[in-house]
């Protein structure tokens, strides 16, 4: 069963139809939207800042979000997909991004829509990732921009296939 904790008296709160795998750990002042999904060894901590998620979005097998005490809260829009042991730290991440496999995103980062940023990717503190660009390497600068296959043959279809994938679980143990 997934680990479910309250810090300091808050409780993470969930959408409807969301999936968390079992061994995610999940806590504190989260605020998860609908058909959004946390797989195996996922971890979201808001025991020092806020986190909030949108609809739609996965965070991937040993990803981990977290913040800087009082100072970088997460924020995540919809359609969001974080990749497997992406690290994602005091930042916000808009609409429609694609986080590569073992990329780090950095306090106060700022991933505007329909962005990619790819795997092994470090996103320095501070940077803003602009609309439409994909980003890559170490540290994080503009590779290309998007074109409209990326957008929907990438972004999109990933945070769709997520969802359908925790479809697949069937014990409603695992869905909040």
């Amino acid at each position: 069963m997934a680990l479910i904790k309250a810090v300091k008296g808050i409780h993470p709160k969930f959408g409807k139809n969301c999936f968390i795998a079992n061994n995610a750990t999940i806590v504190g002042d989260v605020v998860m939207g609908d058909n959004c999904s946390i797989w195996f060894n996922g971890v979201v901590r808001g025991d020092v800042h806020y986190i909030r998620i949108g609809d739609n979005v996965n965070i991937q097998d040993g990803a981990i979000v977290h913040c800087t005490y009082k100072v970088a809260p997460v924020n995540i829009g919809n359609n969001v997909s974080i990749a497997h042991g992406a690290i994602i730290h005091g930042c916000t991440i808009h609409d429609n991004v694609l986080i590569g496999m073992g990329a780090i995103i950095m306090d106060h980062a700022i991933i505007e829509s329909n962005s990619i940023i790819a795997a092994g990717a470090i996103v320095s503190k501070n940077t803003v990732v602009k609309s439409g660009s994909v980003y890559g390497g170490v540290p994080a600068k503009k590779i290309k921009s998007i074109n409209k296959e990326l957008s929907e043959g990438e972004i999109l279809r990933i945070a769709n296939s997520y969802a359908m994938y925790a479809s697949w679980y069937d014990d409603e143990k695992d869905k909040i």
